[in-house]
Parts: structure tokens; C-alpha cells; sequence
């Protein structure tokens, strides 16, 4: 399986790929992209890698699963391909952010311009089964995952982590949150956030006001 993944993800990630646990992950994971219907596309495995560079990044938003419907994952945590609908969690956030920043929806899903300007948007498994949702789980995926966390948090200083959910937060006692900003809420999901916790955060413009105050550029939410 080609790994496509910007080069300096490729350094500071090299020992996991030799590792068993990675190459049992990427035997299991190419087996089921042979026999089934997975997602993202395989070429898009590592797309949260490949769109936002170990040294660009600024913020890191950590999802759980790919979406498992057809057209929708491609490698980026809460994002869906232009044209395909919003998907629930993704309106949330849209209408928090329209809260926060003022900024109308938009019609597209697609977040990779957050991702170009420094946004890791990385869910903790990379791989689903079609209609499946959590089948990837306790593969691998995890521990290569947390190996990037782990990374950033002890490499990188001012950081923004935004944790939406346990399943995220759980993944923050990887932080140090001395050393970067680490930003918790309900996951934007209906089932959380319509009973508090999501609404009224304001994660978007406390992340901008912490980058600014970090002597770095703001993301255009």
C-alpha cells in the first residue's frame, strides 16, 4: 500500500512504520480494502498527513471514525467531499462558528482549507468498513495516532488542540496543556450537543485570539 503522506510526517513518524503493530495494520487494512467496501478511498488514508505538514501545523481537531456512508470521508476528520450533504456534527459546528465568528454556513463540507492553513484534522482510526461504523477500531490505527499526538505535544509548543467528545478528550492526556491550548467541549453530534456543552464555546475565536498571542497567523474559519 503506497503511503501518501507529506515528507515531514514521513520523519518524524519513520520508527511506527517498521513496527509490527503497523505492519499487522496495514496487512489487515489492505485485506479488507480488498474483500469490502471501505472508506476513505485508499489513497486518501493519510490525507490529514499529506494536507497539513508536521511543521505547518497549528491546530489539531481530532475526530474518531471516517464517516461510512458512500462520497463522503477523504481523509479529514468531520469533512465531506464537495457536493455531498452536510452530515449533523458538521452542521453543528457550522452554526457554532456562525455563532462565534459571525460567518454564514457554508453550502460545502469540504474542510480543506482549514487543513492548508495548519489545521490537522485527524480521527483516530483512518479506515472504516461501509455501513460499519467503529469496525476499524482496536486495529492499530490508535496507537499510530497517538504516536502523532505525542509528537506534536512534546516537539511543538503553542499549539491548539480542540477536543469535542470523550472518545477526543480521552485522547488529550497525551497533552500537556502548559505548553499548548487545549480546548474541550460536547461532540457537535445531536445526540451530544443538543444537551449542552456544545453551543456557545466559542473554540473558533479563542483559538484565533491564543495564535495571535502566540505571534502566529489566525485561521480563516
Amino acid at each position: 500500500m503506497d503511503i501518501k503522506i507529506d515528507s515531514s510526517w514521513k520523519l518524524v513518524l519513520k520508527e511506527e512504520f517498521d513496527k509490527t503493530y503497523f505492519q499487522n495494520l496495514i496487512n489487515f487494512v489492505k485485506q479488507e480494502y480488498a474483500q469490502t467496501t471501505c472508506y476513505p478511498p485508499a489513497k486518501l488514508l493519510f490525507n490529514a498527513f499529506d494536507s497539513c505538514s508536521f511543521d505547518d501545523v497549528k491546530v489539531v481537531i481530532l475526530g474518531q471514525d471516517p464517516y461510512h456512508g458512500p462520497n463522503q470521508a477523504h481523509g479529514l476528520c468531520f469533512s465531506v467531499n464537495d457536493g455531498v450533504p452536510l452530515p449533523p456534527s458538521l452542521k453543528n459546528i457550522f452554526k457554532e462558528q456562525k455563532d462565534d465568528l459571525g460567518k454564514e454556513i457554508p453550502d460545502s463540507g469540504n474542510l480543506q482549507a482549514w487543513a492548508n492553513q495548519g489545521v490537522l484534522l485527524l480521527n483516530a482510526t483512518l479506515s472504516v468498513r461501509a455501513g460499519q461504523a467503529a469496525s476499524h477500531q482496536k486495529k492499530g490505527w490508535e496507537t499510530f495516532t497517538d504516536a502523532a499526538i505525542d509528537h506534536l505535544n512534546k516537539e511543538k509548543e503553542g499549539l491548539v488542540f480542540m477536543l469535542w467528545g470523550n472518545y477526543a478528550q480521552n485522547k488529550g492526556k497525551l497533552i500537556n496543556d502548559t505548553k499548548h491550548l487545549v480546548l474541550k467541549a460536547r461532540h457537535p453530534s445531536p445526540l451530544a450537543a443538543n444537551f449542552g456543552g456544545w453551543f456557545g464555546q466559542k473554540h473558533f475565536s479563542q483559538c484565533n485570539t491564543y495564535l495571535k498571542n502566540m505571534d502566529k497567523t489566525p485561521i480563516n474559519w
